[in-house]
């Protein structure tokens, strides 16, 4: 039987504590870990400390079977990593010839001589197995201790992503037999995270040991993530898919893609198989909503173009939003919203057209019409409809939802159409 292998990331850095550099290294190596079936218990930063770099590999190495490290194998005097494995192995620095060969090589080619101290980049600890770098001068470095494995790597992106693919991963998946881990994830638009939670209750009680759930929301969309573990990769698959066949029947208004879709893609997938147009006219989303739909190579085809209103006086010039109709409404309106919708649908001579009015915050409200308050219009060839919605306070966080939701107002109405 496959064992659950665990395993923790520690990168080392000061400069990732202060912020001033982002640490993109984790989440890349956890990504290609869970792809082999190596679950990751734990990702830290820590200081460039000895004592903090020699407990924390003590932590790690008491609970996880693999520790990887990244960080700290410069050839400058901070950067102490060798230094401290070498302590925590009981080891000491030996020169390494083939390491060696591989800095000189690098140096000749940009026309350098090597100097002493990029020599001292190729003294690893003598108990280690040398990872050699094919885009740096830094080996890396592979330890095994106790049935534990200890990897040392650069913090360079790029440098350390080819030892991990072409070294690590390889040698790991030899030397352990893990199970599979399969992810899934079901995007949502329309529903709160709580919302949602309460809806599918019984669902998520009727997974098997072997699955969880995860919910994680942002402004507009909760993605749902279904993890499962086990020996055999097909049989996982199958029965991921058969829950989500049973969540599409619960949910099926809320849920619009899977696992990288976007809104914008999918409703230019749909506006190009139906052969329909669009145009939008924005006034609190600001050109937001035609900023995603332009996102997408070849939005040309099925895209013609956005009138961004913001003041009444271009609403009416226009978009032929009538003056009496913003008298009686006000801006945010029903009405306003769908003279809008139809009046750039009519003048870029579209199938279909997007129209958003709001007060997205945080000054703006009015008696009646609090912060948040948002009308989205859809236009569509013999008709035309209109939502309220009622976002809150945060202005980033209203024009994204408002955004969100007009693309999945849009994609239900074309479904509704041409499915």
């Amino acid at each position: 039987m496959s064992k659950k292998i665990q395993a923790e990331l520690i990168s080392i850095g000061d400069e990732l504590l202060i912020g001033q550099v982002i640490n993109t290294n984790s989440s890349w190596i956890a990504e290609k870990l869970n792809a082999s079936g190596i679950k990751v218990y734990q990702a830290i930063s820590i200081s460039d400390n000895k004592e903090h770099i020699l407990q924390t590999l003590e932590e790690c190495g008491s609970r996880s079977d693999i520790i990887i490290i990244t960080g700290g194998l410069g050839p400058t005097k901070d950067d102490i990593t060798k230094e401290t494995l070498c302590e925590f192995f009981n080891s000491k620095l030996i020169f390494n010839q083939k390491a060696y060969e591989n800095v000189e090589e690098i140096f000749r080619v940009r026309g350098f001589k090597v100097s002493e101290i990029n020599r001292r980049q190729a003294e690893i600890p003598e108990c280690c197995i040398p990872i050699f770098n094919k885009n740096g001068t830094a080996p890396g470095m592979w330890f095994e201790n106790n049935g534990k494995i200890f990897v040392s790597m650069p913090g360079v992106p790029f440098e350390m992503k080819s030892m991990l693919e072409d070294f690590v991963i390889p040698k790991l998946l030899v030397h352990f037999k893990t199970n599979a881990i399969i992810h899934k994830t079901i995007l949502t638009q329309g529903g709160g995270e709580s919302h949602l939670a309460e809806i599918i209750a019984d669902w998520e009680d009727s997974l098997s040991e072997n699955m969880k759930l995860a919910y994680l929301p942002q402004p507009g969309i909760v993605r749902l993530r279904i993890s499962a573990n086990g020996e055999n990769e097909g049989e996982l698959k199958k029965e991921i898919e058969l829950k989500i066949k049973e969540l599409q029947k619960i949910i099926p208004d809320k849920i619009f893609g899977f696992d990288n879709d976007t809104l914008e893609e999918i409703i230019g997938n749909l506006l190009i198989k139906a052969g329909k147009s669009l145009s939008t006219a924005e006034s609190c989303t600001g050109g937001a909503i035609a900023k995603m739909i332009t996102s997408i190579s070849g939005s040309s085809n099925y895209y013609m173009g956005s009138v961004v209103a913001y003041s009444n006086d271009i609403k009416e010039k226009i978009l032929g939003v009538k003056h009496q109709t913003l008298i009686d409404n006000g801006a945010v309106s029903e009405d306003v919203v769908k003279e809008m919708a139809i009046g750039v649908k009519n003048k870029f001579n579209t199938d279909f057209a997007i129209a958003t009015s709001g007060i997205a915050g945080p000054g703006g409200a009015v008696e009646g019409k609090p912060v948040g308050t948002t009308w989205i219009a859809i236009a569509s060839p013999n008709d035309c409809v209109a939502k309220k919605l009622l976002l809150g306070d945060h202005r980033g966080r209203n024009i994204q939802k408002a955004s969100l939701t007009a693309l999945n107002m849009l994609r239900k109405t074309l479904i509704l159409l041409y499915s």
